[in-house]
């Protein structure tokens, strides 16, 4: 049985492990995972890609044949890196601070309470003597804040994860994020010439060519096949630096774009057209691109989402299908050909926020939904 004190003092204990990204070091927090799992007499890997950024793998085996038990494996995954605190928190960002009915901490949200869920379902499910026909892994991976470079993506490409079905920890209040839009993160350098700012025809303003080019960007129109969970494209511009000084001609000029696209959307074409609006402005630039990840979606008729939403009924609760705006990890499983999908129990509202908290008792009724998800999962 799911014990809510027990769970409130693992939450805790993750938000006090320092695991800011960046500057990056999952060490303590995985080393603190570890040895939690091992102690329930789970199967524990460690797997690291990057100097101080290990990913936690922990298999409750099946009673299968142990390559069939594998390859029908459920993965539980959530990160465990979280974005850095920063300035004008009013409480404990590392976990000492409970109100009431929330918890307090960088993480709490993002994701270092879906991580706690899911350890705690484990240990439920080993304590009441529970014996799974099929793998059940947890994956608490690094880097997932800064593009997954040291977790779930190399974990994935390779194959040190293969599971017949994923479940991604990184959502609230148990929202199924099923669909998501596609990423493409960009930066675009524009070359001018140099002039004394008082004769500045002289010279090529890259600054404020580079200003025609976000114009441009931001009136383009799009085309695009309505999505019933998704609203529309967005482009944002996320950062901006050129010149040297105030009386001198910018030769310089760098910004980078934030694109967010459709499903059907033809990743090609979006950076085909994006060169071409830069092209009209000034032969003289340069594209750099920085991360492209696809849309995805699953169909939610899928047994795997069906058979979630019936967990978290039986629970008391209810599982609303929704899109993602934003990225989760669940678009790197589709190129390994594995079905996914998001969810998690935070707090909506909070994430990267000041004073992020969890309800505790979202947290206790989320370890209850993982623990009935992991029975019928095994049943199916």
């Amino acid at each position: 049985m799911v014990n809510k004190k027990r769970l409130v003092k693992l939450t805790q204990n993750l938000l006090s492990i320092d695991s800011q990204n960046p500057p990056g070091n999952e060490v303590k927090i995985n080393d603190f995972i570890a040895r939690e799992m091992k102690s329930l007499g789970l199967d524990v890997k460690v797997i690291t890609y990057k100097k101080n950024r290990p990913n936690v793998i922990a298999t409750l085996r099946g009673s299968l044949p142990r390559k069939q038990a594998a390859l029908e494996g459920l993965l539980l995954t959530p990160h465990i890196d979280v974005v850095p605190v920063g300035s004008g928190w009013t409480k404990d960002p590392f976990g000492k601070d409970i109100i009431g009915n929330k918890i307090y901490g960088r993480g709490a949200t993002d994701d270092k309470g879906n991580c706690a869920c899911a350890m705690e379902a484990l240990r439920s499910l080993v304590e009441s003597g529970y014996k799974p026909r099929k793998d059940i892994i947890l994956a608490a991976t690094a880097d997932e804040e800064t593009g997954s470079h040291a977790g779930i993506k190399p974990l994935l490409e390779k194959k040190a994860l293969k599971p017949r079905f994923a479940l991604v920890l990184d959502s609230e209040e148990f929202h199924t994020i099923i669909a998501q839009k596609g990423l493409f993160h960009s930066r675009i350098r524009v070359f001018g010439k140099k002039a004394h700012g008082a004769t500045n025809w002289k010279g090529i303003n890259a600054i404020e060519q580079a200003a025609q080019i976000i114009r441009r960007l931001k009136k383009a129109e799009w085309k695009y096949k309505k999505h019933s969970l998704l609203d529309w494209v967005t482009v944002n511009i996320g950062t901006i630096k050129g010149g040297d000084k105030v009386n001198i001609v910018a030769d310089l000029c760098e910004f980078s774009v934030d694109f967010r696209f459709m499903p059907g959307m033809d990743p090609k074409d979006v950076i085909s057209r994006v060169k071409k609006i830069a092209a009209s402005v000034t032969k003289d630039f340069e594209l750099v691109i920085d991360d492209l990840q696809m849309p995805y979606g699953i169909d939610e008729d899928n047994k795997y989402v069906k058979a979630y939403v019936k967990a978290v009924k039986k629970v008391g609760k209810t599982a609303i299908l929704k899109g993602s705006n934003g990225a989760t990890v669940i678009s790197f499983f589709q190129h390994q050909g594995i079905p996914a999908f998001a969810t998690g129990f935070g707090k909506s509202g909070t994430l990267h926020a000041n004073d992020e908290y969890a309800e505790i008792s979202t947290l206790y009724h989320g370890a209850r939904v993982l623990e009935q998800f992991i029975k019928d999962y095994d049943a199916l």
